[in-house]
């Protein structure tokens, strides 16, 4: 295409970017967890935590300020969402309770998880929905909605995939949540916080190091909404080798934060000055970009030449005395007490959940 033509399409077809949005409901369903609900449900709207629920509280709160207010101005809305999870905990815990006896599981630490949504395009209207189970931190069962059957994702799921292929009813009801009632929801979510789920913020952007030989990692803090994107790139190329990408995560207080890392072993500090790095946010027309600079790094290494070795080296060595005074009185103690006998050094088992992925509620 001429360059004319191409001006001409661009000043009488501007292009629009569309944006994705995405309402999404994180259900997680554990047992022998000590400590942590055996029932809980997280909101999201566009990766931004709006509403909580557990089998402790057993009601819904309000994470964001629109959300408390939709629910303070319509009591019935929140008795929807309360009536609901009250039904789906007695509901799922029957689930989980009929897999494991499938899978002959009595005992031990088991976490039944399910996420369900729909993701709806601002520009075109497409509205695409999806749900799926997890068992174990595995993927067990999806719904296709091009066909309104479930898919088995693991052989043990193929008996609950062929009882609910048998439910047609349900099939049914499922749709109509993915496909119309969830859209609608999204789109009201999305009016009442507005003011925050749509706004645009730039982040902060440092360049970290934790010792000369670690690599250079670019963290970008404080940016809305999610949808960004970080790199490296060199004399304008991105690059792909030596570049390690991590996820994007939130803030408390709504905001995202990401970073991206490069592996400078094998660069001169006669190159550096050939690297940057670049931050673009979805619908910006500016990218912030920033040059590998060592004057501008952050880092809290000091040099062991800098290191204040006596003052460090005294306290140690009056630790170590003060360590060995005390076990010497421990030590008596227990000879006296009890005879000597060596402490009970069991490690008691813990259980932590660090994130909760393919979850669903419906």
């Amino acid at each position: 295409m001429k360059t004319m033509e191409l001006v001409f399409l661009l000043i009488f077809f501007p292009v629009t970017l569309s944006v994705k949005h995405s309402l999404k409901f994180l259900v997680t369903m554990s047992s022998g967890v000590k400590n942590f609900p055996d029932f809980e449900v997280v909101g999201m709207v566009d990766e931004v935590q709006w509403v909580y629920y557990d089998s402790i509280i057993n009601t819904v709160e309000g994470k964001q300020d629109w959300s408390q207010k939709m629910f303070e101005d319509d009591p019935q809305h929140l008795e929807w969402y309360t009536q609901k999870c009250l039904l789906h905990q007695n509901k799922y815990k029957a689930h989980a309770d009929i897999l494991k006896q499938q899978l002959n599981q009595t005992e031990g630490v088991h976490i039944f998880q399910m996420m369900d949504g729909c993701e709806w395009d601002d520009e075109t209207g497409e509205a695409n929905g999806f749900a799926q189970y997890g068992y174990d931190g595995e993927d067990f069962l999806a719904f296709d909605l091009k066909t309104l059957t479930w898919i088995a994702l693991k052989p043990q799921a193929v008996i609950t995939k062929h009882k609910r292929d048998r439910d047609r009813a349900l099939s049914e009801r499922w749709n109509y949540f993915l496909t119309q009632q969830c859209p609608e929801l999204l789109k009201k979510y999305l009016d009442l916080g507005k003011s925050s789920l749509l706004r645009t913020e730039f982040p902060s952007v440092s360049l970290l190091q934790k010792t000369p030989s670690s690599p250079v990692s670019c963290h970008a803090t404080g940016f809305h909404p999610h949808r960004a994107e970080m790199f490296w790139r060199k004399d304008g190329e991105e690059l792909h080798e030596d570049v390690e990408h991590g996820e994007i995560l939130p803030n408390h207080e709504g905001s995202f934060q990401m970073s991206v890392d490069l592996n400078l072993s094998s660069v001169t500090p006669e190159d550096w000055r050939r690297y940057e790095c670049v931050f673009h946010l979805s619908g910006a027309k500016n990218d912030i970009v920033t040059k590998l600079d060592k004057a501008v790094i952050r880092t809290n290494w000091v040099s062991p030449s800098e290191f204040p070795a006596g003052p460090v080296i005294g306290g140690v060595v009056g630790l170590l005395l003060l360590l060995a005074v005390c076990i010497t009185g421990v030590f008596i103690w227990r000879r006296r007490d009890n005879g000597f006998s060596p402490a009970n050094s069991s490690d008691p088992s813990s259980f932590e959940i660090s994130e909760i992925k393919d979850a669903a509620l419906n």
